[in-house]
């Protein structure tokens, strides 16, 4: 075999070699790319799985449940406040054994997507709460009650009552709900004094409406949209 004959089989196999090197790596991107779809797929299967799970207790999109035990409305709430509340409950600062488990069994890539799907559901409100309070928890939304040196609602939930961060959004929540949230804030909530939150602001603004005055906010935000 001539030197040219060795030095063109050379190059062919050189060739060769990028070649296959090349269609090597096509082939992984290729099967990357597969298993991304396949992740993705499992993902949103996941999620719409715990969706569905969400719903067994606080209704269809999300709107919340009216029964013996209010269960609260989560469409449209401030991911933020719900990653928070859902902490809560495993750091025990807020009771109740049911969301424990729940909440326990959540990794943070589920409760991020769990908070971002829940976010964009817009459900009409469920109503209910009586049209004559409306009025009287309209007026201490907005301007508080100065004699008892209570703070509109508006400053911390915003005008609309669509909340901020962990500042939850109150619009179109459950009147039953949410008297039995204020009724019952320092039982329910700041539960562990290790790990104080947020719900310590609330603290002294629910301890200070008397219920007649819980009622009418309660009446005025649930028929918020």
């Amino acid at each position: 075999m001539t030197r040219n004959e060795r030095r063109w089989r050379c190059i062919m196999k050189l060739v060769g070699l990028q070649s296959a090197l090349q269609m090597a790596i096509l082939a992984a991107v290729f099967a990357a790319a597969g298993r991304a779809d396949v992740t993705a797929a499992v993902l949103k299967r996941d999620i719409d799985a715990k969706i569905g799970y969400c719903e067994d207790c606080h209704g269809p999109s999300a709107q919340g449940f009216r029964g013996f035990f209010p269960i609260p409305r989560l469409a449209g709430q401030q991911p933020e406040y719900i990653e928070n509340q859902l902490r809560a409950f495993v750091e025990h600062r807020r009771t109740n054994n049911i969301m424990f488990n729940v909440a326990h069994s959540l990794t943070p890539a589920m409760i991020s997507a769990l908070t971002t799907k829940f976010q964009d559901l817009n459900p009409k409100p469920l109503g209910g709460a009586p049209r004559e309070l409306v009025a009287a928890g309209k007026k201490i939304f907005e301007d508080g009650i100065p004699d008892a040196n209570i703070a509109a609602c508006a400053a911390c939930h915003g005008p609309d009552a669509t909340g901020t961060g962990q500042i939850p959004r109150l619009a179109g929540q459950l009147y039953p709900y949410v008297i039995k949230e204020l009724v019952n804030w320092g039982k329910e909530r700041g539960q562990n004094p290790a790990k104080p939150d947020t719900s310590a602001i609330m603290s002294p603004v629910a301890h200070s409406l008397a219920k007649p005055q819980i009622e009418a906010v309660a009446a005025y935000v649930s028929s918020l949209k």
